[in-house]
């Protein structure tokens, strides 16, 4: 008799089971940048809906020269000393804290006869943005620019901030009133008394709020009865 010689090891080898449609449909996928973009828009659409104003920014509009002019004819009676003169810096981080949310600062330069570039780079390095800007010799082309961004602004998200004494600014920022959060940071004493009509408007002092001074600067200042102090003036 003949013998049968065992099945081959490959004859029972398991046929490779075919592919489960279920887990081999192709997905449709999107590119990252649009699935980016879309949790972008779901994020802030939720924010929105919760009232959360976390994404907005505050632009801050510093009008340098006023506050330059104010602070050395209007207080110390000289030219400011660059040791007496605003830390910058604690300005954003005032309105920041304040508002809680990110402060953007532009810092109006008039620099029509010419650019002081140490003060650019220390600006940029505080992290304003300097808007230098040069015209004719009658032009008040820092007030221009402000004037012109403060209108371009209503076609934008964020709060106000406007840091000047200037009344010229007064039509301009109530135009953005009620729609968003607007703000004055100046000397109280020295700010036009116009911004005063303005509905809503938060105002604030640069030294006694946004402690923006290294030393007390020669001020008489109006006290509101309920901070009055008495011993602030018995001291021996």
């Amino acid at each position: 008799m003949r013998r049968r010689r065992p099945p081959s090891p490959t004859r029972w080898r398991r046929r490779p089971r075919a592919p489960n449609r279920r887990t081999t449909t192709a997905r449709r996928t999107e590119p990252r940048s649009s699935l980016i973009a879309s949790s972008h828009h779901q994020r802030a659409a939720h924010a929105a809906e919760r009232g959360d104003v976390s994404e907005r920014n505050t632009w801050v509009l510093v009008d340098g020269e006023n506050i330059d002019a104010t602070l050395g004819s209007s207080i110390l009676g000289r030219r400011p000393q660059p040791e007496e003169r605003p830390r910058w810096d604690r300005l954003l981080a005032f309105v920041s804290e304040r508002w809680g949310q990110p402060a953007k600062g532009l810092f109006f330069l008039n620099a029509s006869a010419h650019l002081p570039m140490s003060f650019v780079q220390a600006l940029l390095a505080l992290g304003y943005q300097p808007v230098s800007l040069s015209g004719a010799s009658d032009e008040k082309v820092v007030d221009i620019a402000i004037q012109r961004t403060l209108r371009a602004l209503a076609a934008h998200d964020g709060d106000v901030v406007l840091v000047s004494h200037d009344r010229d600014f007064v039509d301009d920022l109530a135009g953005l009133a009620g729609s968003r959060r607007l703000g004055v940071l100046a000397f109280h004493e020295f700010r036009s008394s116009e911004y005063a009509s303005i509905p809503g408007l938060e105002l604030f002092d640069l030294e006694y709020d946004a402690d923006a001074f290294d030393a007390p600067l020669p001020r008489v200042r109006v006290i509101p009865i309920d901070e009055f102090d008495p011993e602030m003036f018995l001291q021996a």
